[in-house]
């Protein structure tokens, strides 16, 4: 028998009022008053996205709200990003991150705060939006900060809150790092990220090992001599020697990578030519290539040169200029800082909705930061309608929009909630007194 049911029914509900709240009950609530701030904030960054490296209204939007709650702002950091720092004692230092940019694309969501800003992309004016919730993850950032704040009693060390530019290009972590981010600031001991994901809201997935994909640029010019399209003996047709290759690249993946093994060889732009009847002297080829495990990349890598070359030969033609160029590194999650924080997403959220995912073949350069030795952990939140999503998964259903999507739309509420809720308990796991 406990001493607690010892003492008389109104002694014992007076010791029981006496007892803080449950850290998660504490969080909820805090998360639930700031929200009509972050959807405000929300709707704002979402109406106004900005590319890669030209994000100077969202980090300065960012640096300001983080200088009211009291965090000592640096800006300016790899050209556009921001680090905001706040000391609450001794103890370890988490850092927290989220994107600032957008995509070079239209928005075709309909809703009432859609983006139509443009922007120049390739030296291209065109339309911008946040179509991979970027603006979804500066929300909860922002709604973490202001959680951790509310409940700094109960947690000693270290808060590096960073907002990273041109996450899309997968060149704003790089940047960040070159311009000093672990020499000027501290080296975090923990570090944490999230992604909106087209699950249903309310749900949390997480992994260990590896959540995310190696990503390599395939830049290919293949090489001819152009000619009218009426004498093809004349000429060295240069569109005939890319075509082979989009198709023989293919064996690479279904014939010579382990079929066990995760890889993707994707072509996206063939250009080159500009009427019917002429044979260029070149063709440009843009892909990408997609891996989880190192000895996968390097025989994709070796793969798509190899034919890349024979494929010009084969036609008698120059040698290729052929570019693979090295993009993001697979983020690979802390086996122990997941097993640590899985029971207390479990407990919050429910078993059913914090569960374990595959990996996603996607790639994200939160992995730069995680390479330098930091245990990390990067985990993904739902953003549609369970009832979307159930329709969905239904065999002949009506699929959700997936990220990059031009229809891509987030129900902010309760969204946005549960990204705050669980990367503020995340960092609480690591922080607690």
């Amino acid at each position: 028998m406990s001493a607690l049911s010892l003492l008389a029914p109104s002694a014992q509900a007076q010791v029981q009022a006496q007892q803080p709240a449950p850290l998660k009950t504490q969080v909820a609530a805090s998360v639930n008053a700031s929200y009509p701030w972050l959807d405000g904030i929300y709707k704002d960054l979402h109406a106004h996205p900005e590319l890669a490296f030209q994000e100077v209204r969202t980090a300065g939007k960012l640096a300001a709200e983080m200088r009211k709650l009291g965090f000592t702002v640096t800006e300016k950091v790899g050209k556009t990003g921001l680090v905001a720092i706040y000391k609450n004692g001794p103890g370890p230092t988490v850092m927290v991150r989220t994107e600032l940019d957008g995509l070079p694309m239209e928005e075709k969501s309909g809703l009432p705060w859609a983006s139509r800003a443009k922007a120049t992309s390739d030296g291209r004016e065109s339309f911008t939006a946040h179509s991979c919730g970027h603006d979804i993850h500066m929300s909860a950032w922002l709604g973490t900060a202001r959680t951790l704040l509310d409940m700094k009693s109960q947690w000693s060390g270290t808060l590096m809150f960073v907002a990273q530019p041109a996450e899309e290009t997968v060149s704003g972590a790089k940047a960040m790092l070159a311009d000093g981010l672990f020499t000027r600031f501290a080296k975090p001991d923990y570090a944490f990220a999230l992604h909106s994901w087209p699950l249903a809201h309310g749900t949390v997935g997480y992994n260990a090992g590896a959540v995310s994909s190696n990503s390599d640029a395939i830049e290919i010019v293949f090489k001819g001599r152009g000619g009218h399209g009426s004498a093809p003996d004349q000429a060295i047709d240069p569109i005939a020697i890319a075509a082979r290759f989009v198709v023989d690249v293919q064996t690479v993946v279904s014939r010579e990578k382990d079929p066990k093994e995760f890889g993707v060889v994707t072509i996206g732009a063939i250009n080159g030519g500009t009427v019917g009847n002429i044979i260029p002297d070149s063709v440009q080829v843009r892909g990408t290539i997609r891996s989880y495990s190192p000895q996968v990349r390097a025989k994709l890598l070796d793969g798509v040169k190899r034919i890349a070359v024979a494929s010009a030969a084969m036609a008698n033609a120059p040698a290729p200029q052929v570019e693979l160029i090295p993009g993001g590194a697979a983020i690979v999650n802390s086996e122990a800082l997941v097993q640590k924080l899985e029971p207390v997403f479990k407990d919050a959220f429910g078993a059913d909705k914090a569960q374990r995912m595959p990996a996603m073949t996607a790639s994200e350069d939160f992995s730069q930061f995680v390479n330098q030795g930091i245990p990390s952990v990067f985990f993904f939140t739902g953003v549609y309608d369970p009832k979307d999503v159930a329709e969905a998964a239904r065999e002949g259903g009506k699929p959700v929009a997936f990220n990059h999507s031009p229809f891509y739309a987030p129900v902010p509420e309760p969204s946005i909630k549960t990204a705050a809720q669980a990367m503020s308990l995340a960092v609480l796991n690591v922080l607690k007194r």
